[in-house]
């Protein structure tokens, strides 16, 4: 997952990268800001993630560590996993701002959203989303893998038990503090410019090309529209971290199976328009940490549910069909 949130905003509408790079944050599942403790990047061999787990070694260095190659041969059914309630994904006015954080861009929401169910020990505030790409669609940069597999990008929406009441240090030091739900994101081919919700998140990109650049979102767009035409009854499970520094191992990882489709143009923009710091920085390309040692992964059954991919009708939901789930492994 990559990092969860930044708590810590200064006042005004453009925050430069030295401003992002040393502010207090408080990290939850995937921060994408620097804790002013931990000099940690992605694009120096002196700070990116192969020295985390010396540069950061409290967690980084742990036995709980995302992401994860999700080999589906290996996962297991979990009957307790159930669907999904989504609190607020349709509304067109929660999406808050999007900044270019200098690690990613991160959408902040306003409050109100929420995630229940999907075998969660309680409710869940829904707090932002982020991304990871590499080098153009071409390159994988997707943080989690199935069978090896990576794709092209990877969405992370970021939730704390609403019990905390936003409070996110007790969130990290809680081992189910924090819930992410990881989107897959691929191209859809033969196409421009698609699907409309994308290309009208991409619109913002060109102002906040550098680093600790923030503006305001117009209501009109929702997380619905951005995660459409993806079954969420569908989804693997496993516990892990947050997957910048600090790593704190506090996360309920959720990867859903079907992945978002989208145009190869618009994917791109996120490789070519976005810089790190200043107009002098270097573009923001390879933005994930790689694959850590595999933790178990269960996953929903895939006769449970309702329209899961994967599914069938009748008498073929049976014990070869349960057969069937525990060797493709349904996915999160």
């Amino acid at each position: 997952m990559a990092q969860m949130f930044c708590c810590a905003h200064t006042g005004a509408l453009k925050m430069r990268w030295l401003v992002v790079a040393f502010a207090a944050c408080s990290f939850v599942a995937d921060v994408y800001c620097a804790d002013d403790t931990i000099a940690w990047c992605y694009h120096l061999p002196s700070c990116s993630y192969t020295q985390w787990p010396i540069i950061s070694a409290e967690f980084c260095n742990g036995s709980r560590q995302s992401p994860i190659n999700i080999v589906t041969s290996a996962v297991t059914v979990n009957e307790s996993l159930n669907d999904f309630a989504f609190t607020n994904f349709g509304n067109t006015n929660v999406l808050d701002n999007i900044t270019n954080t200098g690690k990613t861009v991160k959408v902040n929401f306003k409050s109100g959203v929420q995630v229940s169910g999907g075998g969660l020990s309680e409710t869940y505030d829904s707090l932002q989303f982020h991304l990871h790409w590499g080098n153009r669609s071409n390159v994988p940069g997707s943080e989690h893998a199935v069978n090896g597999v990576r794709y092209p990008m990877e969405l992370h929406i970021v939730n704390i038990k609403s019990s905390f009441n936003g409070n996110t240090t007790a969130a990290v030091n809680d081992p189910m503090g924090v819930a992410a739900l990881g989107f897959f994101i691929e191209v859809l081919p033969n196409t421009t410019g698609q699907p409309a919700s994308w290309k009208t998140l991409t619109s913002y990109l060109q102002n906040i090309t550098l680093g600790g650049d923030i503006v305001n979102m117009t209501p009109g767009l929702s997380l619905n529209d951005l995660l459409d035409g993806v079954d969420r009854s569908q989804y693997y499970r496993y516990l892990g971290s947050l997957t910048t520094p600090k790593c704190f191992e506090a996360v309920v990882w959720t990867v859903f199976k079907e992945s978002i489709k989208v145009s190869e143009d618009l994917i791109d923009m996120f490789s070519t328009m976005l810089r790190i710091g200043n107009q002098t920085s270097e573009i923001m390309v390879n933005v994930f940490r790689g694959l850590q040692t595999t933790q178990a992964v269960t996953t929903r059954s895939s006769n449970s549910g309702s329209g899961g991919s994967g599914g069938a009708s009748g008498s073929c939901v049976s014990l070869a069909l349960l057969a069937l789930s525990l060797f493709l492994g349904s996915s999160y």
